[in-house]
């Protein structure tokens, strides 16, 4: 450990970190939990008529935009624990998810939510890429060192809930 600067906090901190490649109990329950209003909102919504089937559309998509959003600022959370700082793909990454929530909560937004069918078409594609893309993208970053190593073998399967419930999704407006 280096001298404290001048307000005693010390200039830096080395430390030795050891995971696992399992996730915590808490960790799976947290993160399987946050995939559960997916499948909740497409079962729903498939099984709803008028009204009822357009707000649960609605929040589904909107419940995607946030955890999407949340997902991209956990991948930027652990950048800063990166020895050396943060690498162009941790950043670009986490651009690349935030942009993409961002982007479909601005579609679906000014599109009118439920009431235009290409707003909604819009916004469940957008959110199916930044879902694919965790679940191709967050495995490749564990392998590297970039993410948990857990979640080379969580994220495949978890981003399979949300995959195939915005699929679902997309189809019952395109056909519906």
């Amino acid at each position: 450990m280096n001298a404290p600067s001048r307000d005693g906090a010390p200039q830096a901190v080395e430390y030795r970190l050891t995971e696992s490649l399992q996730p915590s109990p808490l960790s799976l329950f947290l993160g399987f939990a946050a995939m559960v209003p997916f499948a909740a909102g497409a079962a729903c919504a498939w099984l709803a008529v008028g009204v009822w089937r357009v707000g649960i559309m609605d929040a589904t998509i909107l419940w995607g935009c946030a955890i999407l959003t949340f997902l991209a600022g956990v991948r930027r959370g652990v950048s800063f624990r990166t020895p050396g700082g943060a690498t162009v793909a941790q950043v670009a990454t986490t651009l690349w998810l935030f942009s993409i929530g961002m982007a479909t909560l601005w579609v679906f937004v000014l599109g009118g939510t439920g009431r235009a069918g290409g707003a909604t078409l819009a916004a469940l594609a957008l959110l199916l890429v930044g879902y694919t893309s965790l679940a191709v993208l967050d495995p490749l970053a564990a392998r590297s060192g970039e993410a948990p190593l857990f979640f080379a073998r969580l994220r495949p399967v978890q981003m399979l809930i949300p995959i195939a419930s915005l699929a679902a999704l997309l189809v019952l407006r395109a056909t519906r």
